[in-house]
Order: structure tokens, then C-alpha cells, then sequence
């Protein structure tokens, strides 16, 4: 997307940055609108317009809207798609659903129970399910066929272009996370069970002993949001269901969780909640409720309205401002959530301003070899040897690597530089502190040329360091 947009912006002098941010800001904001959408069509408007405005400055997709990063659009998709199912627009779900796929592949947890009810209406079974799936909100079904084949034709034309393109229609970087990192058999579960409990951060305010309190809260409230998204429109159960698949399918699979893997649950679970929120309120004000029929007055529902405004959108809203602010201490000076911390970036942008005077006096291109490529990549001319593996086919099978070696999750094998010989080394300390760096092999073909002071992740600096001549 962002190389076919370059094409009218300046071609590879484009604004990058710039273009993604734009494209990530117009995802975000239809996130937004389909959330109150929904809100309205789960017969809470309360609900709805709490969860787009929590999302607009939610730091769960700020922080990768202004990174970069696909999460914006994928959650868009993911979003539209289940919004024009309930819509019976089929076209528009079997397109976005297929253009979440090519996102990311693991929107198949939304599209598996998204398939199965629409299996369910096209032959009958609905009718044998408790729920009462559809009644006159039916799906038609002459678009079924239609349905299916705008879903597969951008499949199959990607699959037979990247198989052609890259020698895989996958991405070369799912087999590359599986091995080269080191983790903890439940580190997914206890990530992704923390995140589940303060989905608006609240513990930013109350402190970490509110994850115990989110633990109990957050799904008593989606349970009560839930039953009140089916009683309003009864085949929204894939909608309910993907918070919890999503949890189901990354803690058995037990990957490294990145932030950003965080993200596309949130506006699904987000709005149940408040849903829940707000239909708890209601049944505690409800005239049945009041004992004394003097307070079902005008005095009580005025007081049900102010306290379900501050409960399901004033309060989330204040909760979750707290991760932003005013001044970040590094990078830009305008206001931003704490969470799009980017001290790492700064310290390779540093790291390759100090070699590009070496670096653009050779002759030829030389190879720089490093476990985060991104920034490296981008601002300077060489050869990038990804040492994960992500971008570096070479690199996984180096992997996995010996425990021994890790003195966090990930560590670059010492026979991957040994073997590849880049020219140049740029590295966190701590990704070789128990491998690479102590082989003496390495020490007898590399010489540290800087160190960047810095203590992220534990390390003491980021190295640079340059083959020896004759190594």
C-alpha cells in the first residue's frame, strides 16, 4: 500500500512516515465510526460512542498508528468486516475478510466463526442452535456463491503472485519468530491475562493491585455486555467470541508478545464491556428497581443518564488519558501516549549517523548485521542481515539456539556473524552478552569501534562493531 501511494508522492524520495501516518489516522477514524455504529446496533449509543472515543486516543492504536506499523488498518478490517456481516452487506464482509487475511493471517480467528454462522444460515442447521441466529435480519442467500468467490479471488491472485515473487505465499517471518526467540511455557498466557484485565489501564491510575480487580470485573461486564449484543442482534456471536479465541489461540501458541499483538482484540472487548456497563446501570435505575415509585421520576432518570455518561465514557476516557503526555523526554516535543516510546529507534538512528561517513566513502556496499533491522535499514545504503531472521532467510537455521546463550528472550548465534562475516555489527549488548560477545572467534575477527551508552532491556550499550581486515 504504502509503495503504490508513493507513486504519486515522489516514487522512493517518498514521504514514507508521513503517508503511513495518514493512512493509519483515516483507519482509525472509520474504527471509530463503526464503533459507535455498533454501540447503536447493540441498542447502546452510550456504549458505542465511550468505545470510539476511548479508541481515537487509546495508546493500544495511537502508539502504532504514528509507528508505522499495520495494526490500524488490520484492526479496520477486522472491524468493517464484522460490521457490514451484521449490515447482510456480504460483498463488502467477504472483501474486507479477505483483505484482513492478506494483513495478517491470524485474522482467521475472526473469519472461522464469521464462516460458520454464515455455513449455518446457507444450509438450515441455524435453525437446530438455542440461539435464535437470524430471524428477519436473515442473510440472503443468492450472494452466498458471489459471497465466496470475492472472498477467494485476492487469495488465490496472492498466492499465485507471491509463490511466484518470493517462493512462498507466506510470510517469511512466521517461521522465523516460531525459533529464534526463548520463552517461558505459559509467558503468552500470563502477557495476554494481564492485558485482558485492564483493557482501559487502569491500573495507571489505581496501581497494579486494580489487574486483581480487572481480572473479575472486566469479564462479569462483557458477560452482562454480551448477552445484551445477542439479545440485539442474536448472530453477533463471532463478534463476542474473537476476544477470547484470540486469547485461546496466542497463549497455546506462546509467541513473543509485542505490543502491537495486544491491539486487535481490544475495540471487540472494549465495547462489550462498556455494553455491559451501561446495561447494568440501566437495569439498577429501572423504574422496577426503584421500590418506591417517587423515585421513578424524572430526577431518577436524570441521575441513570449522568451516571451511565460518566461510567461508559467519561470514565474509560480519563482512565486511559493517563498513559498520555505532555512532553515526552525523548523525540518529539508534542504531546503523546507514554506508551509510543521510542528510545531503541533514536539510539539506531544515532548508531547509523555514526557510521555513514565510513559507510559511504566504500566502494561497494557493505553488509551491517543487526536483530533490529528497521531503522538501520532505512537510513543507511548497506546490505541488512537480519539476525532474527525476519527479513534474512539464512538466519533461522541458526535456530533455535541453546538456552545458555539468552541472556533475555533473544540472543544472535555467534555461527551466524562467523559464518555470514558481515562488515559491520550493530547490536544491543545484552543480545550477545552469553553467546557472541565471549567467543573468541568473534573477538578475534570484529573490533569495537563505539559504544552507545544505554540500559534498555538490561544492556550495557549498543555496539558497533567492523570486521577486522583480512578476517
Amino acid at each position: 500500500m504504502l509503495s503504490g501511494l508513493a507513486l504519486f508522492t515522489g516514487g522512493t524520495q517518498a514521504p514514507f512516515p508521513d503517508i503511513a501516518l495518514a493512512v493509519n489516522a483515516l483507519a482509525d477514524g472509520l474504527t471509530c465510526i463503526l464503533l459507535l455504529r455498533l454501540g447503536a446496533r447493540f441498542s447502546s449509543p452510550r456504549a458505542g460512542l465511550g468505545a470510539a472515543l476511548v479508541w481515537a486516543i487509546a495508546p493500544f492504536s495511537v502508539t502504532f498508528a504514528i509507528g508505522g506499523l499495520e495494526t490500524s488498518v488490520y484492526v479496520m478490517l477486522l472491524i468493517t468486516t464484522i460490521s457490514a456481516y451484521l449490515e447482510n452487506r456480504l460483498i463488502l464482509t467477504a472483501l474486507t475478510a479477505a483483505l484482513a487475511m492478506l494483513t495478517r493471517p491470524d485474522a482467521l480467528i475472526l473469519l472461522g466463526p464469521l464462516a460458520l454462522d454464515i455455513v449455518l444460515q446457507a444450509t438450515g442447521w441455524g435453525k437446530f442452535i438455542k440461539l435464535p441466529l437470524h430471524t428477519e435480519k436473515a442473510v440472503q442467500k443468492p450472494s452466498y456463491w458471489t459471497t465466496a468467490l470475492v472472498f477467494a479471488i485476492p487469495l488465490v491472485a496472492w498466492i499465485a503472485f507471491s509463490t511466484l515473487y518470493f517462493g512462498s505465499p507466506l510470510p517469511h517471518s512466521m517461521a522465523a519468530k516460531a525459533v529464534a526467540y526463548y520463552l517461558p511455557a505459559d509467558s503468552a498466557f500470563i502477557r495476554l491475562l494481564q492485558h485482558y484485565s485492564i483493557p482501559f489501564m487502569g491500573n495507571q491510575t489505581f496501581g497494579a493491585w486494580w489487574i486483581g480487580v480487572g481480572m473479575l470485573l472486566c469479564p462479569f461486564l462483557f458477560i452482562i455486555g454480551g448477552l445484551q449484543v445477542l439479545k440485539s442482534e442474536p448472530h453477533a456471536w463471532p463478534f463476542l467470541v474473537y476476544p477470547w479465541l484470540y486469547f485461546a489461540v496466542f497463549a497455546i501458541a506462546n509467541p513473543l508478545i509485542f505490543r502491537w499483538y495486544l491491539t486487535p482484540p481490544l475495540p471487540f472487548y472494549m465495547l462489550t464491556i462498556l455494553v455491559g456497563a451501561d446495561r447494568l446501570l440501566t437495569a439498577i435505575f429501572s423504574p422496577e428497581s426503584a421500590g418506591d415509585i417517587s423515585l421513578a421520576s424524572p430526577r431518577r432518570r436524570w441521575m441513570q443518564h449522568l451516571t451511565a455518561i460518566t461510567a461508559v465514557i467519561l470514565l474509560p476516557l480519563a482512565l486511559i488519558s493517563q498513559d498520555w503526555v505532555a512532553r515526552p523526554d525523548h523525540g518529539l516535543s508534542r504531546p503523546a501516549p507514554g506508551m509510543a516510546w521510542y528510545q531503541l529507534e533514536l539510539l539506531y538512528r544515532q548508531a547509523a549517523d555514526s557510521l555513514a561517513p565510513e559507510l559511504g566513502a566504500l566502494d561497494s556496499p557493505a553488509t551491517l548485521a543487526a536483530g533490529d533491522v528497521g531503522v538501520l535499514g532505512f537510513y543507511t545504503p548497506t546490505r541488512i542481515l537480519d539476525t532474527v531472521g525476519l527479513n534474512s532467510p539464512q538466519s533461522t537455521r541458526y535456530y533455535p539456539l541453546d538456552e545458555r546463550y539468552y541472556a533475555i528472550n533473544y540472543a544472535i548465534p555467534p555461527d551466524l556473524i562467523l559464518d555470514q562475516h558481515p562488515d559491520y555489527i550493530v547490536i544491543l549488548e545484552v543480545y550477545g552478552r552469553n553467546g557472541l560477545l565471549p567467543d573468541a572467534r568473534f573477538q578475534q575477527a570484529y573490533e569495537l569501534i563505539e559504544k552507545i551508552p544505554t540500559d534498555i532491556y538490561g544492556s550495557e550499550g549498543m555496539l558497533i562493531f567492523k570486521k577486522k581486515p583480512g578476517s
